[in-house]
């Protein structure tokens, strides 16, 4: 059984056995035609759907689907991750980032961020130039910033901590 869980706010458990899909323990006949790699359609009650795959992460479970052009986000669980849940082992998926370290040696051409900022994974933090070319260094978790322990212009070396975050 899968736990799907669409913008957050509305849950479904779904099964799906051979061709049989069940949406909370009610059996759902679909008539599907692939459109496409991302593209499906779908006929559900009299009702016609186009459904198209915007977004998906693997690794996070997620997904943004569109339907009729509508967007919708959805986070799925599977059997593990309810198991894990009810085992209390749930957070421990989520490996907290303590620091950031310089990946290569090089120098800071600008931090984009301050202490006190809180970040999003994914957001830009600094940037480092090393061998003529400007990487930029984005935050891997969810966090606040507690330390940054380098200014624009230091030439830092391999494995230097750059900035640290709140625990």
């Amino acid at each position: 059984m899968y736990k799907v869980k669409v913008n957050d706010q509305y849950d479904f458990a779904i099964t799906a056995e051979n061709t049989t899909i069940s949406v909370n323990d009610e059996v759902v006949i679909l008539d599907r035609a692939v459109l496409n790699d991302k593209s499906t359609h779908v006929i559900y009650q009299n009702k016609s759907y186009t459904i198209e795959m915007v977004l998906f992460d693997k690794a996070e479970k997620t997904a943004t689907v569109k339907v009729n052009g509508s967007i919708y986000k959805v986070a799925v669980e599977d059997q593990f991750d309810q198991l894990l849940k009810q085992l209390g082992m749930d957070n421990l998926a989520a490996n907290k980032v303590q620091q950031i370290k310089a990946p290569m040696p090089g120098l800071v051409l600008n931090i984009l961020v301050a202490e006190g900022d809180e970040v999003k994974k994914g957001d830009s933090l600094l940037v480092l130039e090393a061998m003529k070319m400007e990487n930029m260094i984005k935050s891997p978790t969810d966090g606040v910033i507690k330390k940054i322990t380098i200014k624009q212009g230091n030439k830092v070396e391999k494995n230097q901590v750059l900035i640290t975050f709140q625990s």
